[in-house]
């Protein structure tokens, strides 16, 4: 008897498309075969103003480049109006071996879409058979960020930023780049950088810390003062929590490791030092 198949995806029990390869693009699959599926799509209800301000917020990351790599830290609060929502979300994420994000706005929507970038990432390396360059990593997600200018336009933003090590370059590096809600994207040459609701008083801090020459240490102690001066001033970001053990989130980024994310441990003891040293500060 003759088994051979006559038809893509005969016998599997997949849709043909399912097992075609003609698009690079995951998010144009998903568009097309199954869009309730895309961020936003289901936030299509929320179209008044007061359903909008209840959902939750995701506030303050920053960003930092040091001799050898880069970083990504984000606080661990997200907010809803003038209630804090959640008090240890996590605000940044590995996306590939080297590069992450990290988001501030609407925190479900912006979960979502980390989450569908991440699979692009992944989607197009098996495809292609090798990892996109680290500027195709940051036009994707520009794009991604594009096609939710329509949510972004009803109110429900997400503004990421995306940090990662740049292998190919003749002199591997760590960059930095910003995006706007239309897709805009930008690449940030001053070491540092910081979104989200307390990004004014942590790049404040980050101008006065920043030292080009610094090692990866001096660039987590750098992110955890920065997240705490935004904490003092900006009610929507949370700083270090002792009593309940939530530090910031930090992911570093370095060519011989890749992408890591520290333990709470390693996190909770740089944020504890920081809260140690300015309560033994002179009070005026």
């Amino acid at each position: 008897m003759d088994h051979t198949f006559t038809r893509q995806g005969a016998g599997t029990g997949l849709p043909a498309a399912y097992l075609s390869a003609a698009s690079l693009s995951f998010s144009d699959f998903l568009r097309s075969q199954a869009p309730d599926l895309l961020p936003g799509a289901r936030a299509a209800e929320l179209n008044n103003q007061s359903a909008l301000a209840e959902v939750p917020h995701g506030t303050t990351i920053v960003a930092v480049t040091y001799s050898g790599g880069v970083l990504l830290a984000g606080d661990r609060r997200a907010t809803s109006g003038n209630l804090i929502a959640q008090r240890d979300m996590e605000k940044v994420f590995v996306t590939d071996d080297y590069s992450a994000v990290g988001i501030a706005g609407t925190a479900g929507l912006a979960v979502e879409m980390v989450r569908l970038y991440t699979v692009e990432l992944a989607y197009y390396e098996k495809i292609e058979g090798v990892p996109l360059s680290l500027d195709g990593k940051a036009n994707k997600l520009a794009s991604t960020v594009r096609e939710n200018l329509g949510m972004a336009m009803n109110g429900l933003a997400v503004v990421p930023l995306f940090v990662g090590y740049d292998i190919d370059a003749d002199q591997p590096h760590g960059r930095i780049v910003s995006y706007d809600v239309v897709g805009g994207r930008y690449e940030e040459r001053a070491g540092f950088h910081a979104v989200g609701s307390g990004s004014l008083f942590a790049k404040s801090a980050l101008k006065k810390l920043y030292d080009p020459q610094g090692d990866q240490a001096a660039a987590i102690r750098w992110a955890v003062e920065a997240l705490y001066d935004a904490a003092e001033d900006d009610s929507a970001t949370g700083g270090p929590d002792l009593s309940r053990r939530i530090f910031p989130s930090i992911i570093t980024i370095t060519g011989p490791e890749g992408a890591v994310r520290l333990t709470d441990e390693e996190t909770g003891a740089v944020a504890e030092a920081v809260v140690a040293d300015r309560s033994q500060r002179p009070r005026g």
